[in-house]
C-alpha cells in the first residue's frame, strides 16, 4: 500500500484501523443516501405504509428511527448555539426568551404535532418528507429545551477568575466565547445531550406515530412499532422493540457519548481530585489510525485558529454607547408593553369568542390535578434518587458503571409500561387518577438523578477529606456537608423535572392496551383527548393554561430557589 502525502510534507501510512474507519463512514454514507431517498417519496396508500411486527423489519426500522434522533439533536446543537447564547449574551433579550424557553418547554408533544404536522405536511404535498420533518421536529420539541437551559446556566455560571484572566490577556468577545465560555459548558452540555436524547426515545412514539384529526401516518421506526404492538396487544413484538431499543443505545453510547464524555472531561474545572476514568475503546481504536487521527489533528487546528480569530473589540479598548443605556432601556420596555398588551387583547379578543368563562375554570380545574402530580412525582423521586445519586457520584466507577443503565432506563417510552399497568388497573379495579400517576415517574425521575450524580462527582475532594479528617458522620454529614454541596444540581434537576413531568402528562394521564384506554382527570388528558379530535381550539386552551402554570411555577418557586443556591451553596 503506498504513502499518502498529508500538509505540511507528512507522510503515513494507511493501516488496518483506517481500513475500518473508512469501511464504517462508507457505510453511514449509504444509510444516509438511502433514508433520505425514502424520504422523497410519495405518502404510501394504508396497505403499502403498514407496520410489520415481524423481528426481521427491526434493524431498518431502527435505522430509521436513529437517524430522526440524530437529525434532531443536530437541530438542538444549532438551537442551543444561537437562542441560549443569546439569552446569556443580552439582559434585554433575556428578558423575554428565558421565560418563552419556560413557555416552549412546558408545551406537550401533542399540542405541536397539531399544529406542526399541517404546516410540514402543506410544504410537501404527497411526499414523506412533510411527515419525516414533522417527525424530526416533534423530537426536536424533546431534546433543545433541557440541551439550550444547560448552554445558558453554564454561560451564565463561568467563575469570575476565569473572566478576569480573559480580560487580562485581551481576549475579544468571540475569542473569550470560543476559548473560554464554550470549553467551560462543553461538559455539562455532554451530559445534558445524553438526557435529552434519553428525553427523544421516551416521545419517539408520539413522533412517529401521527394522529391528528383526520390525518393518520406512521412512519418506519421503533415507536410506530411500539404503538401497532399495543394496538394489537403482541407483548412478543414489545419485548423485540425492546431488545433493538438496547442495541441502538449501546451502539451510539459505546460509538458516540462515550468518547464524548472522555473528550469533555479535558475542561472540567475539577482540581483533579477524581480519578481519571480509562479511555474508550473507540478513542483507543481512532489514535491507533495513520490517516483518521492525522484528518482529526488538521481539523482541530483549523477549529482552533477560527477560535482565535480577533473578531470584535479589545476589552482595553473603550466603547462609547451612541444611545445611553437608560434610553434604551426604557425603549426596550415600551416595546415590550406594546407587544404585550397587543397579545393579550388579541388573546382575550379570540378567548372571547371561542370559550366560556365556565369552560375556561374547568380546564384551570383540570391544571391544578396535574400540577398535584407534578410536584407528587417530583418529591417521589427525590426522595428515592437523591441519596442515590449521591452514593453513585462520589465514585467515578460506580457513577461510569451507573451511566449506561441510567441512559437507557430514561430512555424507555412509557408506553411499553402501559400494558402491565392498564392490566393492573383493570384487574384489580384501581382508581385510574391514583395509579396512571406513577407513569409520570418515568419523565421526572432521570432528570434528577443525572444532576445529583453531576454534583457529586464535582463535589470538591478536599472538603469531602476535611469532612472524613473532623469525623463529620450521620445526618450531621448530609446537613452540613453534601446536602448544600449539591443544592444547586438538585434545583436545576428539580426544575428541569418539572418540566419534563408536564411535558410527559400527555403520555400518561391516557393510557391505552389495545381496546381498553384508560383516562386519568387532568390536563394532559384533555389535551390528549382534543389533540386525536383535532379540535385545534381547545388544543390551544390546553396548552395556554399548561404555559400559564408553569410560568408561575418557575417564577413562584424554582427560580427563587435556583437563585438562593446560587447565592448560598456555590463553591467560589
Amino acid at each position: 500500500m503506498s504513502d499518502t502525502a498529508l500538509p505540511g510534507n507528512l507522510r503515513v501510512r494507511p493501516n488496518m484501523a483506517d481500513l475500518l474507519g473508512l469501511l464504517a463512514i462508507m457505510a453511514a454514507a449509504v444509510v444516509l443516501a438511502t433514508a433520505g431517498r425514502h424520504m422523497l417519496v410519495p405518502i404510501p396508500a394504508s396497505e403499502a405504509g403498514t407496520i410489520h411486527l415481524s423481528p426481521a423489519w427491526l434493524p431498518a426500522y431502527a435505522v430509521r428511527t436513529t437517524l430522526r434522533m440524530f437529525a434532531a439533536l443536530a437541530a438542538s446543537l444549532v438551537f442551543t448555539f444561537t437562542y441560549a447564547v443569546w439569552a446569556a449574551k443580552s439582559r434585554r433579550a433575556a428578558q423575554v426568551l428565558v421565560p418563552l424557553l419556560d413557555i416552549l418547554q412546558s408545551v406537550p408533544i401533542l399540542g405541536f404535532l397539531t399544529f406542526t404536522v399541517v404546516f410540514f405536511l402543506g410544504l410537501f404535498p404527497g411526499r414523506m418528507v412533510g411527515a419525516e420533518l414533522a417527525a424530526i421536529f416533534t423530537i426536536f420539541t424533546s431534546q433543545a429545551w433541557n440541551m439550550a437551559f444547560a448552554m445558558y446556566q453554564a454561560l451564565r455560571t463561568v467563575p469570575p477568575d476565569l473572566e478576569e484572566a480573559a480580560r487580562c490577556f485581551g481576549l475579544t468577545p468571540w475569542q473569550r466565547f470560543w476559548r473560554l465560555e464554550v470549553p467551560f459548558a462543553i461538559p455539562s452540555l455532554v451530559w445534558n445531550t445524553m438526557i435529552s436524547m434519553s428525553g427523544g426515545w421516551f416521545m419517539v412514539v408520539y413522533s412517529e406515530t401521527i394522529t391528528v384529526g383526520n390525518t393518520d401516518i406512521a412512519l418506519p421506526g421503533i415507536g410506530s412499532y411500539v404503538g401497532v404492538a399495543i394496538e394489537q396487544r403482541n407483548m412478543a413484538a414489545i419485548f423485540y422493540a425492546i431488545i433493538a431499543m438496547l442495541a441502538v443505545i449501546t451502539i451510539y453510547d459505546q460509538l458516540l457519548f462515550r468518547p464524548l464524555v472522555a473528550w469533555s472531561a479535558r475542561f472540567s474545572t475539577d482540581d483533579g481530585a477524581s480519578v481519571a476514568a480509562p479511555d474508550p475503546w473507540v478513542l483507543t481504536l481512532l489514535r491507533r489510525t495513520h490517516l483518521l487521527r492525522q484528518f482529526c489533528l488538521r481539523l482541530g487546528e483549523t477549529m482552533t485558529r477560527i477560535g482565535w480569530l480577533a473578531i470584535g473589540p479589545r476589552p482595553s479598548r473603550p466603547v462609547r454607547a451612541l444611545v445611553p443605556s437608560r434610553l434604551l432601556d426604557g425603549a426596550w420596555v415600551l416595546a415590550l408593553s406594546i407587544c404585550a398588551l397587543t397579545i393579550g387583547w388579541k388573546t382575550w379578543t379570540f378567548g372571547s369568542s371561542h370559550y366560556t368563562v365556565a369552560q375556561v375554570l374547568h380546564v384551570i380545574g383540570l391544571g391544578g390535578i396535574t400540577l398535584l402530580r407534578v410536584m407528587g412525582t417530583v418529591v417521589v423521586a427525590s426522595l428515592i434518587w437523591v441519596p442515590l445519586g449521591i452514593w453513585l457520584g462520589l465514585s467515578p466507577r460506580r457513577a461510569r458503571h451507573a451511566q449506561m443503565a441510567a441512559q437507557f432506563m430514561a430512555a424507555f417510552p412509557a408506553n411499553l409500561f402501559f400494558p402491565l399497568v392498564v392490566i393492573g388497573i383493570v384487574h384489580w379495579h384501581l382508581n385510574n387518577n391514583i395509579w396512571l400517576t406513577p407513569l409520570m415517574l418515568l419523565g421526572t425521575q432521570w432528570y434528577i438523578l443525572f444532576n445529583i450524580v453531576a454534583g457529586a462527582s464535582s463535589y470538591p475532594g478536599d472538603l469531602l477529606e476535611a469532612a472524613r479528617n473532623f469525623h463529620v458522620k450521620g445526618w450531621l454529614w448530609w446537613r452540613r456537608i453534601m446536602l448544600p454541596g449539591i443544592m444547586p444540581y438538585f434545583i436545576t434537576g428539580a426544575l428541569t423535572a418539572s418540566g419534563g413531568a408536564w411535558n410527559a402528562a400527555i403520555a400518561t394521564e391516557v393510557a391505552s392496551w389495545g381496546d381498553t384506554t384508560l383516562s386519568a382527570q387532568g390536563l394532559g388528558a384533555y389535551i390528549a383527548h382534543a389533540t386525536v379530535a383535532g379540535a385545534t381550539d381547545l388544543v390551544g386552551l390546553g396548552m395556554a393554561v399548561m404555559a400559564a402554570f408553569v410560568l408561575l411555577l418557575n417564577r413562584v418557586l424554582w427560580r427563587p430557589l435556583s437563585n438562593y443556591a446560587a447565592r448560598h451553596y456555590t463553591f467560589d
